[in-house]
């Protein structure tokens, strides 16, 4: 199974950068191999919003729909997602944002997956664990879009 995390400071608040990532109908406008998004179920379990969401990655030819399960914890600003369906074996990650005292915030990021089959890991694995080491690049560059570039960007 491969794993990765990374805890990266961003200039732009916690709750902002929560809700930008919360927003997963906007992937497919900036977030490396996602060609597609449809959210397909939404429900709220304990005063969480649950999504079901279809996501269509891709490189050139490849194309694959998988489905996940969002849980969306605004109260933590804590994003959970776990996988349903798709060409995965395994596929779990978690977004926590915590606000710093500069302003700016910390950003948790963990994801761990595992391919169902070992032809389809040979064809896109490294390319799917390239792009998910640029996640939270991804999401700070799409912040400075929406929110305007913070003067004073923090290194990790």
């Amino acid at each position: 199974m491969q794993t990765y995390e990374t805890r990266h400071r961003v200039a732009h608040g916690a709750e902002d950068m929560y809700a930008l990532v919360a927003n997963v109908e906007d992937y497919p406008t900036f977030l490396p191999l996602c060609e597609a998004l449809d959210i397909v179920g939404r429900e709220t379990i304990d005063g969480k919003e649950v999504l079901t969401a279809k996501m269509e990655i891709g490189y050139k030819l490849i194309r694959e729909r998988f489905t996940s399960r969002v849980t969306l914890d605004p109260e933590f600003r804590a994003i959970l997602v776990e996988y349903v369906d798709g060409p995965f074996e395994h596929l779990e990650n978690r977004w926590v944002f915590e606000p710093h005292d500069t302003g700016g915030s910390e950003i948790d990021f963990f994801i761990a997956y595992k391919f169902r089959s070992r032809i389809f890991e040979r064809l896109v694995g490294s390319l799917f664990d390239k792009a998910v080491r640029k996640y939270t690049d991804a999401f700070e560059a799409r912040a400075d879009q929406v929110y305007g570039t913070k003067s004073g960007a923090f290194t990790s």
